[in-house]
Parts: structure tokens; C-alpha cells; sequence
């Protein structure tokens, strides 16, 4: 760890700290194994999922069954289609916010190498979002304990815990771009219309049979949320990677190119 690259990353986790949008997201994020609870009820109770007309319906679509199979395939796509959304907004805030501040021109100018700024930059966002992991995973795990569900087993419980966990990190590897289109943007609208961009063409190619091949559509795929969809592979897992890779690249790339006219 370089003396460069310590003191960047001490900046930017100062910033982190000081600013609502990170814990936002994990307020956000919280109501993802709330909801999947909620539904665990309401399928625990067929009089009353009834009662209930609509909201009943879209539950028992949703998850099938009262058990933690079902519960964990609804975390695994919460996992999917939210972090998309918040692991973006954490990304182009940490790189976006430059300008927003208008401390673009500072930070090109200090004596920290470039390249040590965009690493602690994406330390951040990577150490966040395995926060907001760790935390969704567990708050599910404790809420819905309290329901005594059946069908509980540890294998099942590792199981789930890798799936959730691999379609994080392919999620977070994906947000190199963001980072990249954040950087060359210079703000946070370009980043935020490219992931709603790539999720809408995510559903349109899955639905044309191409979703193994596009990168964004791969952790989706992997959650089961398209349970009907074509399966995916590890050649699906290496363009994701291959894709995060370089993102990174560039991002890198853009910092060490950029003026101070930003």
C-alpha cells in the first residue's frame, strides 16, 4: 500500500462518513428482506393471503411458498435487480460528486498520484456494497428466524449465501463502467441514464435469448429471476469479469488523461 494511495483512500472513506447518501442506501436496500418477510406471512396463511385480493396474488406469484428456499430466491433477485440500482447510485456519487462539489480541479491538481485516487474511489464502492451484502443477507436471515419457516437447512443456507454473494460481486464489477461513464461524464446524470439504459436492454435481450451474452444481464440470470431464461455459463461469469476489467481500464485511464478545464 503506497503512501498515495493511503492518503487518498483516507479522503475519500472522510467523505464517505460525512455524506447521507451511503447509509441512505442501506435504508433503502433494508426494504428488500422486509417485503420478502412480508410475503412469508401472508403465505403462511392462505385464509387471509384471500382476504387480502391483490396484495395475496402478487405474493404468491412472487415467492410460491412459505419456506426458505422461496425467501432466499426472493433475497437472490432483490440482490439482482436492487443492487443494480443502489451499487450504481454508491458508484457515481463516489465518482461523480467531484463536480457536483466542484472539487474536480483540486483533485487533479494535488500531488496524489491519479491512479491511487481512482483505486480508493473504488475501494470505497467495493467495501460499501459488501457492507449493503453482508447487510441485506443478515437482516433477512434475522427477521425471518422470528417466522420459524420449514425447510431450513445450513447446506441450504451456504448454498444461498454464495448464490447471493456471486451475483454481488458480478454486480460490482460491473460498476467500473458506471465509474467510468461517472468520470467522463463529469456528474451523475450520464451514469444513472446508463444503468437504467442497461437494465432496459438486460430484460430486452433475455426475452431474445441473448442475456448470456450481455454482461449486465448475467447477475440477474444467475438470482433466478428469469427462471424461464437460457441458463448461464461460465463463459457468461468471464465476460462479466472481462467487462469489469475494463471498465477499470478506462476509468483509470480517463483520471490519468483528464485537464483541469472539468
Amino acid at each position: 500500500m503506497t503512501p498515495g494511495y493511503r492518503a487518498a483512500l483516507a479522503v475519500e472513506v472522510l467523505k464517505a462518513r460525512r455524506a447521507p447518501v451511503l447509509p441512505l442506501t442501506a435504508v433503502g436496500f433494508s426494504v428488500a428482506p422486509l417485503v420478502g418477510a412480508l410475503f412469508m406471512v401472508i403465505l403462511r396463511d392462505p385464509e387471509r393471503a384471500r382476504s387480502l385480493g391483490l396484495i395475496g396474488q402478487k405474493a404468491q406469484v412472487a415467492a410460491g411458498s412459505a419456506d426458505w428456499p422461496a425467501f432466499f430466491d426472493l433475497l437472490a433477485q432483490a440482490m439482482a435487480m436492487g443492487g443494480a440500482v443502489l451499487f450504481a447510485i454508491v458508484t457515481l456519487w463516489v465518482f461523480g460528486r467531484e463536480w457536483a462539489d466542484r472539487t474536480i480541479r483540486i483533485t487533479l491538481a494535488v500531488p496524489t498520484p491519479r491512479w491511487a485516487v481512482v483505486a480508493a474511489k473504488g475501494t470505497v464502492v467495493v467495501g460499501w456494497c459488501a457492507f449493503l451484502t453482508l447487510w441485506v443477507f443478515g437482516l433477512g436471515l434475522g427477521v425471518v428466524s422470528l417466522l420459524d419457516l420449514p425447510l431450513w437447512s445450513r447446506e441450504l443456507a451456504v448454498e444461498s449465501a454464495v448464490r447471493i454473494g456471486s451475483v454481488a460481486a458480478l454486480t460490482v464489477a460491473l460498476q467500473s463502467v458506471t465509474a467510468f461513464v461517472a468520470s467522463a461524464g463529469r456528474g451523475y446524470l450520464a451514469p444513472f441514464g446508463w444503468t437504467l439504459a442497461c437494465l432496459a436492454a438486460a430484460n430486452i435481450l433475455v426475452v431474445l435469448g441473448w442475456g448470456p451474452w450481455f454482461p449486465w444481464a448475467v447477475p440477474p440470470l444467475l438470482s433466478g429471476a428469469l427462471p424461464d431464461a437460457d441458463p448461464v455459463s461460465l463463459t457468461s461469469i468471464a465476460l462479466v469479469l472481462f467487462t469489469g476489467v475494463l471498465g477499470s481500464v478506462a476509468t483509470v485511464r480517463w483520471w490519468e488523461t483528464a485537464d483541469q478545464a472539468g
